[in-house]
């Protein structure tokens, strides 16, 4: 019932924008912020993202916006940031997580992290079908939202290898796998990868790889070698 009642939060329309709001934030967001990016006055804003709270869609808190510290300083703000927990609704009811997790632990105690890499590259090809693999980061994002990934352009500081100049690649805010992925994550992160690889193509112009990081994807996708301009 909690998730029924989180989710039918959402059906209200500013509600929902401002949801969206501070989740594509992927960082802390305050009222007065979200107010002006939704176009709605500041209380009203403050009324939905506590209902949201409320329900279990947002986690909120306080700091002080203005970066200062001691007299002067002003009150903490509150605010708000997308809460850890899932939420899901299947009528009837459906254990679709715990049938993932035991096939996880039995494939990683029979030792068939190949297999299970082998089939999950199958299924991102058959999921990209007989298109030619992603043009370029603009299209892996693409491809990526549609799935799911939550995908962001950022500027990393360490790929640039040697020469230490900063390239572009994409990075995910959310793992769909990401209950199981906790559990077991060489198995189900190298299944996530190999799935990418087949969804995005290996001999294209962007490629995936590793690189894990607290609260994203454990997968990155980026300009191939051959292409890093």
């Amino acid at each position: 019932m909690e998730d029924i009642e989180a989710i039918a939060a959402l059906q209200d329309p500013v509600r929902r924008r401002l949801y969206e709001f501070v989740v594509g934030q992927g960082r802390e967001v305050g009222r007065n912020e979200a107010a002006e990016a939704v176009g709605v006055a500041r209380t009203l804003a403050a009324h939905h993202l506590d209902r949201l709270a409320e329900v279990g869609l947002l986690e909120s808190g306080s700091r002080r916006l203005t970066g200062r510290s001691g007299p002067g300083a002003g009150r903490p703000a509150k605010v708000y940031t997308r809460a850890q927990a899932e939420r899901t609704v299947s009528l009837p009811a459906r254990d679709y997580r715990t049938a993932a997790e035991l096939l996880a632990e039995a494939a990683e105690h029979a030792g068939l992290d190949a297999g299970l890499t082998a089939a999950a590259r199958r299924r991102g090809e058959s999921l990209r079908g007989s298109t030619a693999p992603c043009g370029g980061l603009e299209d892996a994002m693409e491809m990526l939202a549609a799935r799911g990934y939550e995908p962001r352009l950022e500027e990393d500081e360490g790929a640039g290898g040697s020469s230490g100049a900063a390239v572009r690649v994409v990075r995910m805010r959310n793992c769909p796998f990401h209950a199981v992925a906790e559990r077991f994550p060489p198995l189900v992160c190298g299944m996530n990868l190999a799935l990418l690889e087949g969804l995005i193509g290996t001999d294209g112009p962007v490629r995936a790889r590793m690189d894990a990081q607290p609260g994203k994807c454990c997968v990155v996708v980026e300009n191939s070698k051959n292409n890093s301009d």
